[in-house]
This record gives structure tokens, C-alpha cells and sequence, in this order.
């Protein structure tokens, strides 16, 4: 409905049954009125809980809590196997303990890319300035955002490091260059990966017919922290073999 006010720019609509004769009209402001309630639920599941279907104030608390906790408990668990690739990579981490230092870098960089990927592609799913059809272009467009939003952040990543140690302000050892050079290409691969994911999985759930919005933020952030771990550690330990590894 709202696409035909858009069409036809009018203030009013009528309603027709199947010979033709009006039933009534509808305004500008049930359309409107419409917008906002779902504009307001996929706000409310991008921030990773149940649409409220009231105003806030009139939600009661038990009920607010279940809408909440579902998400919640399921990122939960999700972070859960963030610390079973930690315990996974143990050794490592206690042969070189300066790797343990920029692990909240890394996945947070990969978690904030993907969020933001996945906010921009449901919106525009919404808008339908994005149809199915278009998932090749968005795919490809972000592979190179992803690699130059990687490339911006390893580089700042990168002098971040090797200023800290020239400066004095922190130890991280006599192959700090080869330290910095592992959070450089972990950030390149980790914010390619969480701007893909972010952006593809809202056309993957529009395809299985399930509401983009369910992709939310928090929950791409969740997927991405586990797949950023393995990724950093994995880069480390080929750079870092025979040295720290």
C-alpha cells in the first residue's frame, strides 16, 4: 500500500471490493501510522530483542524480560564458543601472551564492520532499493570495502604497535614487527569476512522467506567473534612460526 501513495503521490486511497464498488478509503495517516510500527520492530530486533508491540512504559516487566532474554541466551551460547577457541589456541597464547593483547581488537573491529554491513543491506532491503537478484553486486562490492576498511584499520593497527614499543610505553618484544604485522593482516581478513557475512546474511534469510531484521547486529557480532579468532590465530601462527611459535 504504502508504494502505491508513493506512485501515485496522493493523500487518499479508496477500497474496492472484487465488482469495483468503494468500501472506504484509506488516508495518509494509517499508512504512516503503519510505517512507523514496522520501521519500530526492525529497530527493536536489530538491537537483538523481540519486537515490544507496545510503547515501552506499557510493556510489563515479566513480559519485557522474556522478549529480551530469548536473544540474549542464544548470544550467549554463541559467545561460548569465543572461549572454546580461546581454550583451542592455549598453547599458543601461552607461548606468546602479547597475541592475548589484541584479541578485543581484532573481534571487535570484525564484530563493529559486520554490524554495520548488516544495518545497511536490512535497511535498503526495506526501502527495496536492494531485490534478491542483487546479492552478486553487494557480494562483490563488499569484498573491496571490506579489504580497504581492513587495510585502514591494520595500518593504524600496524603504527599503533610499532609507536607503543619505539616510544617506550609498552614491551611487546624483539619481534614486535613481526607481532604488528600479524594484527595487520588479521584485521584485513577479519573486517573482509564480518562485512561479507553482515551483508549476506540478510539475502540469505530474505530468500528462506524469515524477516531480514532477525539478522541482527548483535548476532552477526557473535558469529563473527568466534570466525575472527580462528582467523587471527591462524595469520599469527604462520607469521609468527619459528619466532614466538
Amino acid at each position: 500500500m504504502l508504494k502505491q501513495f508513493r506512485k501515485y503521490d496522493r493523500t487518499a486511497l479508496p477500497v474496492t471490493d472484487e465488482q469495483g464498488f468503494m468500501l472506504g478509503i484509506i488516508t495518509v495517516d494509517d499508512v504512516l501510522d503503519i510505517a512507523e510500527r514496522e520501521a519500530t520492530e526492525d529497530i527493536q530486533k536489530l538491537g537483538g530483542s523481540e519486537a515490544l508491540d507496545a510503547p515501552y512504559l506499557d510493556v510489563a516487566f515479566w513480559s519485557m524480560v522474556r522478549k529480551r532474554a530469548g536473544w540474549l541466551s542464544a548470544l550467549f551460547v554463541g559467545e561460548m564458543l569465543t572461549a572454546t577457541a580461546m581454550g583451542f589456541f592455549e598453547h599458543e597464547i601461552a607461548r606468546a601472551v602479547v597475541l592475548a593483547l589484541f584479541v578485543p581488537l581484532i573481534i571487535s573491529s570484525g564484530g563493529n564492520s559486520g554490524s554495520q554491513a548488516t544495518s545497511l543491506i536490512i535497511r535498503s532491503l526495506a526501502l527495496q532499493e536492494l531485490k534478491l537478484r542483487d546479492w552478486f553486486r553487494v557480494f562483490r562490492r563488499e569484498i573491496f570495502s571490506g579489504f580497504a576498511l581492513g587495510s585502514l584499520l591494520g595500518c593504524i593497527g600496524f603504527l599503533r604497535i610499532v609507536l607503543w614499543q619505539r616510544m617506550h610505553f609498552t614491551d611487546y618484544g624483539p619481534h614486535y614487527l613481526l607481532v604488528a604485522a600479524s594484527v595487520l593482516a588479521s584485521l584485513i581478513g577479519v573486517v573482509t569476512f564480518g562485512t561479507l557475512t553482515g551483508s549476506m546474511l540478510p539475502f540469505l534469510l530474505r530468500r528462506l522467506r524469515f524477516d531480514p531484521a532477525t539478522a541482527s547486529a548483535p548476532f552477526v557480532a557473535t558469529l563473527v567473534d568466534v570466525t575472527g579468532l580462528c582467523i587471527y590465530f591462524g595469520i599469527a601462527l604462520v607469521i609468527l612460526r619459528g619466532t614466538l611459535l
